[in-house]
């Protein structure tokens, strides 16, 4: 079976930055509160000319510049959103644009929310595994904050905007196993569409913490063994960026060190289908992953939808 090899990452988030302080002159909450429950420290928000075309762009281009690969041997461009500029065109064509990308490629937007960017890897490797072309460039990019009712003690404390980026090939050295789902449910998280620019975010924080404690650790069991591996064959564990207490949870139920689990939420907050591409971009920087190592990913969020998937670094 041929499995994906990162050929590299990259990632942007906007300068502003809004800290727990921040927030707790806007709304009745604390950075102690916020930090304690969540292990957000501050989130980035867009503002002026920053948008989810532009920090796509950026993330990806950072990602190219490592990769240094001929442009031409690019056949995908897929953006895991559900918080694009518009509605039609999509993300990802605008991305193709800004890049002056080849023509003769596939480009389109993928909404699985937070389980975007696994989804987006699932559905990149079948799109090369038919593909002329070696290269595909997945995206995983939200700005959230416009989407957030600021007056909503309970979810504009949560999540941020961001983008990150991966360049991937197909490589038959190098193993894949992937479990999805979904259990299609639109009470849980949900922001509805249309006009009205008043739809804001909304969920259910405490339903929500118990699908996910709930859910991964057996989806992660799964997958682990799907892949003939055990827990401890992994080397890291790269879970959506929820919240950390969830984050906790999924390695005290698998009885695995915490720092297997990669976590940058202090920094950017929850970014939905961002914030497995920004981690992966985090880590790759970081150095802490070798070559070889397996890593394991794992998204989970509205819809209500869940995946995972076991690459090697």
């Amino acid at each position: 079976m041929k499995g994906l090899h990162i050929v590299a990452t990259g990632r942007y988030a906007p300068e502003k930055i809004v800290t727990n302080d921040d927030l707790s002159q806007i709304v009745d909450t604390s950075d102690e509160w916020i930090y304690t429950r969540t292990g957000m420290k501050k989130r980035h928000f867009c503002s002026g000319e920053d948008g989810n075309v532009f920090m796509a762009s950026e993330a990806a281009k950072q990602a190219l510049e490592k990769a240094k690969i001929d442009p031409e041997q690019i056949g995908a461009l897929v953006v895991a959103t559900f918080s694009g500029d518009y509605f039609v065109p999509s993300t990802a064509c605008l991305v193709q644009k800004q890049l002056e990308l080849p023509d003769d490629m596939i480009c389109f937007d993928l909404n699985a929310a937070c389980s975007g960017f696994v989804f987006g890897m699932e559905t990149v490797r079948g799109l090369l595994l038919q593909s002329e072309k070696r290269y595909a460039i997945l995206i995983g990019s939200e700005v959230i904050s416009k989407k957030l009712d600021m007056s909503d003690r309970g979810t504009c404390i949560l999540f941020g905007d961001g983008a990150g980026a991966v360049i991937l090939e197909l490589d038959e050295n190098r193993g894949y196993t992937s479990i999805m789902g979904c259990h299609g449910d639109e009470q849980v998280i949900y922001c509805e569409s249309g006009e009205d620019t008043s739809r804001k975010v909304h969920m259910d924080g405490q339903t929500t913490y118990k699908f996910a404690v709930s859910t991964v650790p057996s989806l992660i069991k799964r997958t682990v063994e799907k892949a003939g591996l055990t827990l401890d064959d992994i080397g890291y564990f790269v879970c959506h960026q929820a919240n950390v207490r969830i984050i906790d949870a999924i390695a005290r139920t698998l009885k695995q060190p915490r720092e297997k689990f990669f976590v940058n939420i202090e920094e950017y907050a929850n970014t939905s289908a961002a914030s497995v591409a920004i981690a992966l971009s985090d880590l790759d920087d970081s150095g802490l992953c070798k070559p070889g190592q397996k890593v394991l990913l794992a998204g989970f969020g509205a819809g209500k939808t869940w995946g995972a998937i076991v690459i090697d670094w």
